[in-house]
């Protein structure tokens, strides 16, 4: 077997991080500069677990430049958000890099079971998800989904007019907003609400989010 000598060693080490960085932010990948708040790191930790995990690199700026780590506080930072700042705690794993004698923090999440929320400025405990390079905040439909999910004796539904109005409006017009659906139903918003989240948690329908809101569509099959 041929081990591997210190320099080979560091320069694969060099070759994972900058493959890591060459792809550039998105759904499982973070950058971060430095970290002064520990309640900003909170939302993308909890965006990854509610999502499909991910990493966050500490010292590398959104253009993809490492500038390193500059302080061990960074680390307790990053502790304090997984610990502190999200509910449940989120368990993490953390390596530390050497990359052009600079050092980079690979802070990596892994999709939990459970909701997670961070707290922000306020005292407001916050769900968010991971959507392409974004932590966005999740609504109160997608919220009671995963609630429901948990849950062991299923969704059952009366299929009414409402049901029926809703899914012949997208079979013409593809999307819908729950603001959108409110009017053409004439339904007040938790009421709306349900029925979104039923068939949400029948995979009849999925759910569209981004930073703008929330679009409701039939479930793409593969």
């Amino acid at each position: 077997m041929l081990l591997m000598n210190k320099n080979q060693l560091a320069n694969t080490e060099q070759q994972y991080i900058k493959s890591l960085i060459a792809e550039g932010e998105n759904q499982h990948l973070d950058f971060k500069f430095e970290i002064n708040d520990s309640r900003k790191i909170a939302r993308t930790l909890v965006a990854f677990a509610n999502t499909n995990g991910g990493k966050l690199l500490v010292g590398v700026k959104d253009n993809g430049a490492i500038s390193g780590v500059r302080s061990d506080e960074e680390y307790y930072m990053v502790e304090a958000a997984a610990n502190m700042f999200c509910k449940p705690e989120i368990p993490f794993d953390v390596k530390k890099w050497i990359v052009d004698k600079k050092i980079v923090l690979e802070i990596s999440v892994k999709q939990g079971s459970d909701p997670f929320y961070a707290k922000d400025e306020n005292g407001k405990w916050m769900a968010y998800v991971r959507i392409n390079d974004q932590n966005i905040l999740a609504n109160r439909v997608l919220i009671e989904v995963w609630k429901r999910k948990k849950k062991p004796q299923g969704t059952f539904i009366k299929y009414s007019k409402n049901e029926n109005d809703l899914l012949s409006y997208l079979m013409e017009n593809k999307k819908i907003s729950l603001s959108k659906f409110t009017r053409v139903s004439k339904l007040t918003v938790k009421e709306a609400e349900k029925i979104l989240i039923n068939l949400l948690c029948l995979d009849v329908i999925q759910m569209e989010l981004n930073e703008k809101g929330a679009l409701y569509c039939f479930k793409k099959t593969e």
